[in-house]
């Protein structure tokens, strides 16, 4: 249920449900006094007393807008009193406490209930006068010659009617106390539906304030405050997942610092040796001098890829190189990077072969220089652990219902299955080729075919060697 429905069922529930409760102690009064009393209670006894005060006020007003004597003429009394007998009423005058008319035949007795009843205003109670109980209303006249008068306007009411003051009483005071109750109740059940909820998402929040990240947020209470926490919980996994992310690069970086010092120790340290050998005479000849500047020169090198390296895969990781995306014919792409490739592959002796499995031509979406460091790095990888005099590269295409799968197969030691899950991390290497590469050339064409939207893992083929296998989606 959303807040607003919400607001608009407790607001309706103040007022419907008192009312009905109301209506129902009304309903049971009514029994309860028609049991009691012996005769059912109608509506009509109301309604006749409501007829009979009106009455009296009518003639009331007719009286006080003639002057006082004329309540002394008998036309004037006979008009008052077929005024009042359509209600069963009677009529009494006084002038200096001495009936001066009479309707009925009243005692003294009578006379002096009805002027005690007239002098005690705000009195609701009735006149009993025999077995007959009348309801009083006074009208005081001050005659001519000064002498105070008054005129009763006596109607007889039966039990119900006499009862009605009360049964108004009880239904206000039942409508009030329910009402209260109501609103109490409703209050206190709306406030619990919002309040528990806004307490839970506090005391998260405060959690989260002193860096409890585990503490999930449950969607609970109206739709607006599911739809908080909802949001609540979605900051907090971002933020958990923030920190974490931090706490990664802060190890990545201390690994970083931790693997470059030792990588760049290794060339740093002969480039050294060798300038002090030609510093103390060591390089004694023109020859040896010159083998000595050359392996310096190679180190630096060394210390130059590695620097380029760190930076290129420093930037991937940040994604801030942009890719520049064309569509390419696959094929063709291949056999320009070997032929590229074709020289040191050469040198390093080892032949390569291209098997294109393709039933047709097929286009990529290819950064072409990107891509081409992924080809160069992996054949770069295969030249540096070839273990035989002669050695193999086979280059295999074929496709999918929706990738294309590149298959760079060499026939070098392979690689165990221990090191096989690692082998795109950066800086990872067996120790026993630790001291070849930046230890970031898988890591980096890694980073390039995952920007490709793409895939790729290793396959070891035991002492056969090894496949590494790239997948990219078609364009």
């Amino acid at each position: 249920m959303n807040l607003k429905k919400r607001l608009i069922l407790a607001n309706a529930s103040t007022v419907v449900i008192p009312m009905l409760i109301t209506v129902l102690i009304a309903l049971a009064a009514f029994f309860v006094s028609g049991k009691l009393s012996g005769h059912d209670i109608s509506f009509e006894d109301y309604q006749r007393l409501s007829q009979i005060k009106f009455e009296l006020l009518n003639s009331q007003t007719s009286i006080l807008q003639r002057t006082p004597e004329v309540v002394e003429e008998e036309r004037f009394q006979q008009h008052l009193q077929d005024q009042l007998a359509g209600i069963n009423g009677e009529l009494l005058i006084t002038k200096e406490e001495r009936v001066i008319f009479s309707s009925h035949d009243f005692s003294k007795i009578d006379v002096a209930k009805f002027l005690e009843a007239g002098n005690k205003t705000g009195r609701s109670e009735p006149v009993i006068i025999g077995d007959v109980s009348y309801t009083v209303q006074v009208i005081s006249l001050k005659f001519k010659e000064g002498s105070p008068g008054n005129v009763f306007l006596l109607v007889p009411l039966n039990r119900s009617t006499a009862n009605l003051t009360s049964f108004l009483v009880l239904i206000c005071v039942t409508f009030i106390l329910t009402f209260m109750l109501t609103n109490i109740v409703v209050s206190y059940q709306f406030s619990r539906s919002i309040l528990k909820p806004l307490h839970n998402l506090q005391s998260a929040a405060a959690e989260i304030s002193r860096g409890n990240l585990d503490r999930s947020i449950v969607e609970e209470g109206d739709q607006e405050i599911q739809a908080l926490c909802r949001d609540f919980e979605l900051m907090r996994i971002k933020l958990k997942d923030s920190v974490h992310t931090q706490l990664k690069y802060e190890d990545n970086r201390k690994m970083l610092i931790s693997s470059i010092s030792h990588d760049l120790k290794t060339p740093v340290t002969s480039i050294k040796g060798y300038v002090e050998g030609i510093l103390d005479g060591i390089a004694n000849t023109p020859d040896k001098t010159e083998r000595y500047l050359k392996t310096i020169d190679l180190k630096a090198r060394q210390i130059d890829q590695m620097i380029d390296d760190l930076l290129l895969y420093a930037k991937l990781d940040l994604n801030q190189i942009p890719f520049n995306f064309e569509r390419t014919d696959i094929e063709e792409y291949l056999m320009l990077c070997l032929l590229e490739s074709e020289p040191e592959l050469e040198t390093s002796n080892i032949k390569v072969s291209f098997h294109n499995e393709l039933r047709q031509k097929q286009h990529v979406l290819l950064d072409r220089e990107r891509m081409k460091r992924v080809i160069m790095n992996i054949l770069d990888n295969s030249c540096k652990y070839m273990s035989k005099n002669e050695g193999e590269l086979k280059i295999l295409l074929r496709d999918t219902s929706t990738s294309l799968i590149i298959e760079l197969r060499d026939n070098g030691s392979g690689i165990s299955e221990g090191d096989l899950p690692y082998i795109f991390d950066r800086f990872y290497r067996s120790d026993a080729a630790r001291s070849k590469g930046s230890g970031l050339g898988l890591a980096i064409a890694k980073q390039i075919i995952e920007g490709h939207q793409g895939r790729v893992w290793a396959v070891s083929h035991g002492e056969e060697g090894t496949s590494i296998m790239i997948s990219l989606s078609k364009a």
